[in-house]
């Protein structure tokens, strides 16, 4: 009993950095069609939170990779920290009305982890998940503006009622946010839960002729706990992202939406890596990705198809900033924590 209560308080932290990316990463799913006021908070949380776990549970796996190639956290204790230091960064940015990355949050934190245990981080990895940094807001844009054109030409060319054009909308914000929802999970859940799967308490389940693999029931919770972030938090960021950046309409929040939904997709589907390698040509890395970023990006793409009016370049820049130092503040605290857990707790953070 005592050992299960020490294994529940240690996975409490991915519970928190799962709450954590609710409240921040995922409303910004919905925080375009929210700020415009075409889905009610309370549908887009229930929407985003089904999706998001059903993204975790089936299709979380391929992103989880790659933070273990960053570090092999092999210690409970140690994962303990590492999440924590993430959950807490992103919290505190997240108090501030800031859409930051877990993504970046997470990979401070195991970069401390490789360096409080002496431990050689892969430089090469490093690159590979920058690289997505800086390309997750372009590649968003991208999508932004070609999708923008295409739907400009669409209206212009279809005499559709006003009314009935307002239906349409509201109904492609929701597929759209459905299809965001679970591309997060898919995407993200390695940052709630990636960093426990080498120390996971649970086993493999059969349920009649299928496996509940031990993973897939870490993901779970991670997934249950993005939802709960969704329902209580996520108010304040589906602000910042819905109207302080860019004055939207409806259908720009569902060109948004849309846009953003496909970079997370790119970057965690496996069958879409499969087939461009297929097809001899480089595949899009199976790397969790900002959808913070991703929002942002898609909302200045907008802008600038728009002609670059009204562009809330102050805003830009404090969230460009919280960009910035985001895996700084949380390689910090990763490493004060993995001390006070090991030299105070006398808990083993790195195991021989």
């Amino acid at each position: 009993m005592e050992m299960l209560l020490i294994t529940g308080l240690f996975l409490s932290a991915g519970l928190f950095m799962g709450w954590s990316l609710g409240a921040n990463d995922a409303a910004n799913i919905f925080g375009t069609a929210v700020g415009t006021k075409m889905i009610r908070f309370t549908t887009a949380a229930i929407i985003c939170s089904v999706f998001v776990i059903l993204g975790a549970v089936v299709g979380g796996g391929g992103t989880s990779h790659t933070l273990g190639e960053l570090g092999g956290i092999n210690a409970i204790a140690g994962a303990f920290a590492v999440s924590t230091s993430a959950a807490y960064t992103v919290f505190f940015m997240s108090k501030k009305g800031l859409p930051v990355s877990t993504s970046q949050a997470i990979v401070g934190a195991i970069i401390g982890w490789n360096i409080f245990g002496g431990i050689q981080t892969d430089s090469d990895v490093v690159v590979k998940i920058v690289k997505t940094w800086i390309f997750t807001p372009i590649l968003a844009a991208i999508f932004a503006i070609v999708i923008y054109f295409i739907v400009k030409y669409m209206i212009e060319h279809t005499s559709i009622h006003v009314v009935k054009m307002d239906k349409y909308t509201r109904i492609g914000l929701l597929i759209a946010g459905a299809f965001g929802s679970y591309s997060l999970g898919s995407n993200n859940i390695a940052n709630v839960m990636g960093v426990f799967i080498q120390v996971s308490p649970f086993n493999d389940l059969m349920i009649g002729n299928m496996t509940f693999t031990g993973v897939q029931q870490l993901f779970l919770l991670g997934g249950i706990s993005i939802a709960l972030g969704v329902f209580t938090f996520s108010k304040k960021v589906m602000k910042t992202v819905g109207n302080n950046i860019f004055k939207l309409s409806p259908i720009s929040a569902f060109i948004v939406v849309l846009s953003s939904s496909l970079v997370l997709f790119v970057f965690s589907s496996q069958g879409l890596n499969t087939f461009l390698t297929s097809i001899n040509l480089p595949p899009f890395p199976l790397v969790p990705v900002s959808q913070s970023q991703a929002v942002v990006g898609a909302i200045m793409g907008v802008g600038l198809a728009k002609g670059g009016r009204n562009i809330n370049l102050s805003k830009i820049g404090e969230i460009g900033a919280g960009w910035v130092l985001t895996p700084l503040i949380s390689f910090v605290i990763s490493f004060v924590v993995l001390n006070i857990v090991q030299n105070v707790f006398l808990q083993t953070v790195i195991a021989s």
